[in-house]
């Protein structure tokens, strides 16, 4: 109990984020209105990013999320994302809900964990129509057969999302932010035992995810594999410096190649 009562699902508020919207305009790249501090992506910066608008089914749009490519057929994303009936999702989009693909996927090609809600099954699938790749969609490569017992530790990653900016508002252009990996001992100073399948970056300088990123990847700089999914932060704020929380994808290999068939080498 003591985990939830200091982490907030970064999925939660983004219908009030979506009265904030922040157009793309030159106030966007002013670094005070950036995303905790991290920057504005440009074409091509990351083509796997799904920009995915949540919606009833009455078409009423109820929160923002992102997702990320991991083939022709399936997105990748967080659990807490597919609690609702219809996704909208965008694929080559730099701008929010302006993607070069798009379509509607409802709630029966959603897949999520059997232990969601739990701590660290925050992950989910969505089976979209087969898309071709090009130099602005594209997939993101899983964590090799033999990386699944790595934690990634001081490596440095990419985190992308339309989510909140350090100025409270919501971005309409994608930002990223680059993050160095922590351990999970670290980790519980700010949030208390974690499970494994956790893994969480450092806030340093008040650079971090924030609400509304929630499902997008943490992509490693050295090696572009996906290393997370985003998840969870502090509920004190995006930019006090608490670490940013992922889904750790290792933890959850077997769980995506039985649902997908994707082989992961």
């Amino acid at each position: 109990m003591k985990v939830f009562a200091q982490i907030l699902l970064l999925a939660l508020a983004c219908t009030t984020a979506l009265g904030n919207r922040t157009t793309s305009t030159d106030e966007e790249h002013n670094p005070s209105n950036i995303i905790a501090n991290g920057y504005a992506a440009y074409q091509g910066k990351a083509p796997y990013i799904v920009s995915l608008l949540l919606e009833n089914y009455d078409g009423t749009q109820v929160g923002i999320c992102s997702g990320v490519i991991i083939s022709s057929s399936y997105v990748l994303t967080a659990a807490q994302c597919l609690s609702t009936d219809v996704v909208e999702a965008h694929l080559g989009a730099i701008s929010r809900g302006n993607g070069q693909y798009h379509f509607k996927v409802y709630e029966y090609d959603f897949i999520r964990p059997e232990n969601w809600p739990s701590m660290g099954y925050d992950i989910g699938l969505i089976r979209i129509p087969y898309v071709e790749f090009s130099a602005t969609v594209n997939k993101i490569n899983l964590p090799r057969l033999s990386q699944k017992n790595e934690r990634f530790e001081n490596w440095w990653a990419v985190a992308c999302g339309w989510g909140e900016l350090a100025n409270g508002q919501t971005a309409d252009r994608l930002q990223c932010v680059d993050l160095q990996i922590m351990t999970n001992n670290e980790c519980h100073e700010s949030y208390g035992v974690l499970p494994p399948n956790v893994v969480c970056a450092r806030s340093t300088g008040g650079k971090s995810t924030c609400r509304g990123d929630t499902g997008g990847p943490l992509v490693a700089h050295d090696e572009p594999v996906l290393v997370g999914i985003t998840s969870f932060g502090s509920a004190d704020g995006c930019t006090f410096g608490k670490p940013a929380g992922f889904t750790r994808v290792t933890s959850h290999l077997d769980w995506i190649q039985s649902n997908t068939g994707i082989y992961y080498e």
